[in-house]
């Protein structure tokens, strides 16, 4: 049998070779090469055409500054399927600099009308306008990527562009210099589709908003935002003031022109998100009449509120606000909010003293290798706070007796766990790879023989693989998961010992 599977595997990496190029493209590369490794091709729309139709091929960026002033598109016509990505990804480690500094002032540097593409770790800098824009485009991955320096939003979606992914990427300093009203970090509006999804994601420093959901057109889509941090929005690179006209919103959620007088509705939902030192408002209604859910989340120090979201909905839309945390801002909520066990409620009372770290300057600390968040302790949960397993369950995986409130779940336990449970020393590692494509590595440490259950969960919260269910011996164990078969996105795997749970999340990108 492992002989058999040898060879099987041989043969459809020898197929995937012949059916699928790897083109090359470099700084120093010629369009008149034949863009492979040795002889790569020197510009994008080169390589871009020689990718095959029907999608599958790789186009591989090496690293280096690319000095360019033309939009880069990729057409409608270019379009992978959803078993047949085209990828377009930086070589290996290497860091690849799309510079678009001299580009004419309006001009945007890619241009996404395509779908099913796959594009991965480039920087995409001083663009006319904004840096990426996803324009007709849908089904995209676009991850491990920063925005930074241009001319208009870092990264915009509009024209019906629906379900991409956006993964551990930032967006930053993005300032448009002929009013410094429009340009955000993240911009899912106007015209936008529904099913967007971002995940692992920074936006600081933006001249306008962190994310921004204004909608001029488009009406009832649904936008998603995990795991997401946004700081320092409405400010100019050197920290000055551009004015009124920059808004400086953490996550505005919607709105719409005249200030919604067309009553238009952006579905909101945002899970364990961070909002701070933002010139008005953390999270921000702006006017949206859809539906908003916001789950542990944690505002801190927003100049105007953490939240504002005060305006009647429309009929039949909701606000939902659950275990999320408030310091040093005002939380402004109407009376129709749907809230449980949030920080500002009773019997909680939040200081200084609940938080590892209140050191802002961190939040733009390196990614981990992987190209998660990075690890650090800013606003993540002390030893003592009566806000860990201060929560209400709301069915995600949690540590503990129960969620804690805020972002960030801790590693601590409350006192009264530690006397019930007297558990010590399990510990549930990051998965390897992450994000993962098809398979990955789970690692799990217990002290002594115990039996235990390893899962893996999809975001609605039903199980997808039983990895392992039984007792096991003390030490060190490590489980393979293979994703085939399943979708694109964010999945979590749990460890139960007894009445111990931990829980990881990983992404699967095909």
């Amino acid at each position: 049998m492992l002989k058999k599977f040898i060879l099987t595997n041989y043969y459809l990496l020898i197929t995937a070779t012949i059916l699928h190029a790897q083109i090359f493209i470099a700084p120093n590369g010629l369009d008149a090469n034949p863009g492979t490794f040795d002889l790569p091709y020197a510009t994008f729309p080169k390589a871009i055409a020689a990718a095959v139709a029907g999608g599958g091929d790789t186009i591989y960026v090496r690293g280096g500054t690319y000095n360019l002033i033309t939009t880069i598109t990729i057409s409608a016509s270019q379009s992978g399927s959803d078993s047949m990505y085209y990828t377009l990804m930086a070589y290996n480690d290497e860091v690849p600099l799309l510079d678009f500094s001299a580009q004419a002032f309006s001009s945007r540097g890619i241009s996404m009308k395509a779908n099913y593409w796959h594009i991965k770790g480039l920087r995409i800098k001083g663009a006319g306008d904004n840096g990426m824009n996803i324009d007709f485009g849908s089904n995209n991955i676009i991850e491990q990527c920063q925005f930074y320096e241009n001319r208009d939003s870092g990264l915009q979606l509009g024209n019906g562009s629906a379900n991409n992914q956006i993964i551990n990427c930032d967006s930053y300093y993005n300032a448009d210099p002929d009013n410094y009203a429009d340009a955000d970090g993240f911009a899912p509006k106007l015209t936008v589709g529904s099913g967007n999804y971002f995940y692992g994601c920074r936006s600081w420093g933006n001249c306008d908003d962190g994310w921004d959901g204004y909608l001029r057109g488009a009406s009832g889509m649904t936008t998603t935002v995990e795991n997401c941090w946004t700081w320092g929005n409405g400010y100019l690179k050197d920290g000055s003031d551009p004015g009124a006209q920059a808004n400086g919103n953490g996550f505005k959620m919607g709105g719409a022109d005249n200030s919604n007088a067309d009553s238009l509705l952006h579905h909101f939902i945002v899970i364990n998100c961070v909002a701070f030192n933002n010139k008005h408002k953390g999270f921000d209604q702006n006017n949206n009449l859809g539906s908003m859910t916001l789950y542990n989340c944690t505002g801190y120090h927003n100049l105007e509120a953490d939240y504002k979201i005060q305006r009647t909905l429309s009929p039949g839309e909701t606000l939902v606000v659950k275990n999320c945390v408030s310091y040093d801002g005002a939380v402004q909520l109407g009376t129709f909010a749907i809230q449980e066990t949030n920080s500002w409620l009773a019997p909680f009372v939040v200081t200084a003293e609940d938080f590892i770290s209140l050191v802002i300057d961190s939040a733009a600390a390196p990614r981990q290798a992987d190209g998660s968040l990075p690890e650090i302790g800013l606003l993540h949960l002390a030893q003592g706070s009566d806000l860990i397993d201060g929560g209400v369950d709301l069915g995600y995986p949690y540590k503990g007796t129960a969620p804690d409130l805020g972002a960030f779940e801790s590693d601590y336990v409350t006192s009264v766990q530690k006397n019930q449970l007297l558990i010590t020393n399990y510990q549930l590692y990051q998965n390897y790879p992450n994000p993962f494509n098809p398979s990955t590595t789970i690692k799990f440490q217990i002290p002594s023989s115990k039996f235990i259950t390893l899962e893996v969960y999809n975001l609605l919260g039903q199980k997808v693989a039983t990895l392992l269910e039984g007792k096991q011996e003390a030490g060190t164990h490590t489980v393979h998961f293979d994703g085939t078969g399943l979708a694109s996105g964010v999945y979590y795997y749990q460890l139960v010992v007894g009445d111990h749970r931990e829980y990881r999340k990983m992404v699967l990108i095909r």
